[in-house]
């Protein structure tokens, strides 16, 4: 078990960690057909195509390119961002509540997450647990930058003056865990059996 007893700053992805987010929640009653769905998530509004919004491209730029590409699925394509809050299921509670938890400790907590700059608003204003970060979050729409370029967690680290080896990066994606782990973050990889808390504390956090 890695014990590490300088972590002095823990740093939130959002998406998959502490909101759940998927288009499937708005298109599965829109096209009422799984495999027709599947097919326009994984060719036509495929995630290479989403991540170009949250690298900073807006929204109705990235529509009208794909529209361009592929007339026939113009309709489905206005509806992605038209209803994109119904995406936006909920939050994700269990680790909710470690960060709540973490809100009291002596640890500085940090987000640092893909998400467009037009729809990370909306997440702001209806969680009120981004609070908790007290304005401390770099937003891959607003910088440009995405992960898993490692560019993005420098602007974290010298926008808040961080030490990598002091910190503990938290992300459901494993592309970016690894380029974390490359930049001298310790790293908790969350997928579904993962105790985010029980993780943490095998860090040798204490809260």
């Amino acid at each position: 078990m890695q014990q590490n007893l300088t972590i002095k700053n823990i740093i939130f992805d959002f998406g998959g960690v502490v909101m759940d987010w998927n288009p499937r929640y708005f298109f599965k009653d829109y096209f009422n057909d799984d495999e027709r769905m599947e097919y326009f998530l994984k060719y036509i509004a495929h995630d290479e195509w989403n991540a170009e919004q949250d690298r900073g491209r807006s929204l109705s730029e990235g529509t009208e390119i794909q529209v361009q590409k592929f007339p026939e699925w113009e309709k489905e394509l206005r509806a992605y961002y038209d209803n994109w809050t119904r995406m936006l299921r909920a939050d994700i509670p269990e680790n909710v509540e470690v960060l709540r938890k973490l809100q009291h400790s002596d640890y500085e907590l940090f987000g640092l997450t893909n998400w467009s700059a037009e729809t990370f608003p909306y997440a702001l204003e209806n969680y009120d647990f981004f609070d908790i970060f007290e304005g401390k979050i770099v937003v891959s729409g607003t910088e440009k930058l995405i992960k898993p370029d490692p560019k993005i967690w420098h602007v974290l680290l010298e926008r808040y003056n961080l030490k990598a080896e002091e910190s503990v990066f938290i992300d459901d994606n494993p592309k970016n865990i690894e380029v974390a782990k490359s930049l001298g973050f310790a790293t908790v990889h969350i997928i579904e059996e993962i105790n985010l808390e029980k993780e943490l504390k095998s860090l040798g956090l204490i809260f």
